[in-house]
């Protein structure tokens, strides 16, 4: 297991933090914000109202931490008891460390964190890197998991190599480059000024994963026993949306497949539709 700075510079890692606390200040519910000590360190965690009502965990993706929920929660917490996590490895407020993903260190990570929170069974929501850990601990441990909604999950079909070529060439171009990428992902989804401040922010001073997501073997995905919903834009430059949309269909009978014509990877707005699925 690495363990390393995943920041480019202290100061780097500073900004994006004071960041942070300054768009959690602006939270929309009243949350507790707490940390637990895990096997890969401290994991940090919004947890939003709702005592006493069903779990649901909610997993972003690379690049990325548990304040892009932000315009989500408001919906999920009229029904569950909200629980948004920083990833270790990724820019929050967890651990700076990132386990090898072929090998178990996130879903016994994920497993302990469910644990200490005494939660037996739980809703996931997962997207692109969170949608891949959901994935993977569902097929581990699908006893535990109740419902699993995956949002242009990485780890079912093979990355589009063509976007780690366009990030290598824009590269060079300073803040313009990481502009264009940003775009890119993105897709006709409307970026809110605040958010693309703060994931420029990031993209300046961050490290973020480069190596090729896994693909999950069959005979792992058909483990999984609970509902699943899958969503995926047709124009997502990372995954290869046909063929994850494909697979699941294959794999699993549980599954209901979404393919959002015109969307990319970002997929936003959809908590109705979600909703819909977790409630059913």
């Amino acid at each position: 297991m690495e363990e390393f700075s995943v920041y480019k510079s202290s100061h780097g890692r500073d900004a994006i933090l004071e960041t942070y606390d300054k768009i959690l200040k602006r939270w929309p519910l009243p949350y507790e914000e707490f940390s637990i000590s895990t096997s890969l360190g401290q994991t940090h965690i919004i947890a939003c109202e709702g005592e006493g009502k069903k779990p649901l965990l909610l997993l972003l993706g690379s690049s990325s931490n548990a304040l892009m929920w932000k315009g989500d929660v408001v919906d999920y917490s009229q029904d569950y008891r909200v629980y948004a996590l920083d990833i270790p490895g990724e820019p929050g407020k967890s651990a700076e460390v990132r386990p090898d993903l072929n090998g178990d260190g996130y879903s016994n990570w994920l497993a302990e964190i469910l644990d200490q929170l005494k939660i037996n069974k739980t809703a996931m929501i997962g997207i692109s890197l969170g949608g891949f850990l959901a994935l993977k601990y569902a097929t581990t441990r699908p006893d535990r998991v109740s419902k699993l909604v995956l949002l242009c999950p990485a780890g079912v079909a093979k990355q589009r190599i063509s976007f780690l070529a366009k990030a290598l060439i824009l590269a060079p171009f300073g803040n313009a480059g990481r502009k264009q990428l940003i775009k890119l992902v993105y897709g006709n989804q409307t970026i809110e000024e605040e958010t693309l401040a703060y994931t420029m922010l990031i993209a300046e001073n961050f490290n973020p994963r480069m190596e090729i997501i896994p693909i999950l073997n069959d005979e792992s995905i058909s483990r999984i026993s609970c509902p699943v919903l899958l969503i995926v834009g047709e124009n997502d430059v990372l995954i290869n949306a046909g063929k994850t949309a494909g697979r699941m269909r294959e794999l699993l009978s549980t599954s209901d497949v979404l393919i959002l014509p015109d969307a990319g990877h970002v997929l936003i707005g959809l908590q109705k539709r979600i909703q819909e699925f977790l409630l059913n």
